[in-house]
């Protein structure tokens, strides 16, 4: 069996290859995380077939996944549940009323149970079963956004008897499919080491295919690479700029500009139209210029020149908004 993780990175078209992989002759299950993603990859599949939804292709969002396909065909007879609640669990202990460690009084599973659940309750290789029986090749995008209980489940998957090509981009990773106490906390701290969990299922690290950006210029990826301390490149013959603006006036212009995107670290619905937050622009294709907002902690290391030091989580929201720009990028003291 084929098993690979691809290592991307922002803007080499992770969503193009997936589709691209795609075929009429095999049977496909292909597992995201954010609805935009499956929105996103929706259109690109329909597209590719012409306008028809093929028969041999089942796309699924993360949850829709454990769900529907894992736990309602083994567990819903006899563990009743009315859905999913995306809420923190209380319950950090097993006690004599077991269930509750999964499940609200009212009966929903919560996000970050789910997958521990069906562990629990052995279904792990009927699952996978199931998975073998009706597809030839399983597919994840975003694979960087499964974390906590929800990465041990993956590696159980792992084992699964058909294809797998997950793909992500490691430095994106600005979301959890679920956190729950101190399960995978480190997980993301180093790459070498998340790689290995995969190497040691047998699902074969590929870090050569999707290494060049198509969004972003090699002026961008540069800065990137030197300043963040991210391997990046591009694919592009032409060159942008970078800049630090300081000057009110030129702050001003840049604004006033509504063709101009401005990214914040935070808070950024109360500035109104055209200004979003760093990590919610993921995924999202559709800017030339922006303006990244450089908040107090971002702006002390960026003039001590140490951007690279940066919280992971705050580095990896930095890196994913200085790639969304086709064009220029202008960072401004927030």
């Amino acid at each position: 069996m084929d098993k690979r993780v691809i290592f991307a990175v922002a803007g080499s078209g992770k969503t193009t290859y997936i589709v691209n992989s795609l075929t009429e002759n095999k049977r496909s299950l292909i597992v995201t995380y954010t609805n935009s993603n499956r929105d996103n990859l929706t259109q690109k599949i329909a597209k590719k077939f012409n306008g028809t939804w093929p028969d041999n292709v089942t796309l699924m969002t993360f949850f829709q996944f454990l769900y529907r396909f894992c736990y309602k065909p083994f567990l819903a007879d006899s563990y009743p549940a009315k859905s999913i609640i995306f809420e923190s669990n209380p319950n950090r202990t097993l006690t004599q009323r077991q269930l509750l460690y999964y499940q609200t009084e009212s009966g929903y599973f919560y996000s970050n149970r789910l997958s521990l659940f069906l562990d629990k309750a052995g279904v792990m290789s009927d699952v996978r079963c199931r998975i073998e029986r009706y597809f030839d090749e399983f597919i994840i995008d975003e694979v960087q956004d499964i974390a906590g209980r929800d990465f041990n489940f993956l590696e159980q998957l792992m084992e699964t008897d058909v294809n797998m090509l997950f793909v992500g981009d490691f430095f994106q990773h600005t979301y959890n499919t679920s956190l729950d106490g101190n399960i995978n906390k480190n997980l993301f701290d180093n790459q070498a080491k998340y790689m290995k969990r995969f190497s040691d299922k047998g699902v074969v690290p590929d870090t050569t295919t999707l290494v060049n950006s198509w969004r972003c210029s090699q002026t961008i990826c540069d800065y990137i690479s030197t300043n963040l301390g991210i391997t990046i490149n591009s694919n592009r013959p032409n060159d942008t700029t970078i800049q630090f603006v300081s000057n009110p006036a030129e702050i001003v212009r840049l604004l006033a500009d509504d063709a101009i995107a401005k990214l914040h670290y935070q808070n950024s619905a109360k500035y109104g139209f055209g200004h979003k937050n760093w990590g919610d622009t993921k995924g999202e294709d559709c800017y030339d210029d922006v303006c990244v907002m450089l908040n107090k902690g971002t702006m002390k290391k960026f003039k001590a020149g140490k951007l690279s030091e940066l919280a992971p989580s705050t580095r990896n929201r930095l890196y994913v908004a200085i790639t969304r720009a086709h064009g220029n990028v202008f960072l401004i003291p927030e």
